[in-house]
């Protein structure tokens, strides 16, 4: 994915182009949201979720809170997403929490509902797939 203004703006056309990849567009959008944290994009200070390894100490008490940021952050900072659900899938890997992010696509010609699955490592790395 393209760091930095510029570029980013170059590709963001790509899904309004015909046989552009919109759900390819959004899981990108989707692993920099979830990869930023909050007060470290300095032009959008709310931009990001809440750090995930200052919630550690805390689970799995902490999983609804990490559920609720990442809905609320994809509801704040990805339109083209609505009535987004997120879910927590448990694991067998203690260090390794997994979610499942749905929503439907808010707007344009291509209608329906989107999955996505997220992995966030012991480090607080978000993958998304």
């Amino acid at each position: 994915m393209p760091r930095g203004l510029l570029g980013r703006l170059a590709t963001s056309g790509a899904s309004s182009q015909p046989g552009g990849d919109l759900s390819g567009d959004i899981a990108a959008h989707l692993h920099a949201l979830l990869n930023t944290r909050i007060g470290s994009a300095p032009t959008a200070p709310a931009y990001g979720v809440v750090d995930f390894t200052d919630l550690v100490h805390a689970f799995p008490k902490s999983i609804p809170a990490l559920a609720l940021s990442i809905r609320s952050t994809i509801l704040a900072f990805e339109p083209r997403l609505k009535n987004v659900n997120v879910r927590h899938l448990p694991d067998e890997d203690p260090w390794l929490l997994k979610f499942e992010i749905s929503g439907q696509l808010a707007a344009g010609k291509e209608r329906g509902t989107l999955r996505f699955r997220t992995e966030v490592s012991s480090s607080g790395q978000v993958t998304v797939v």
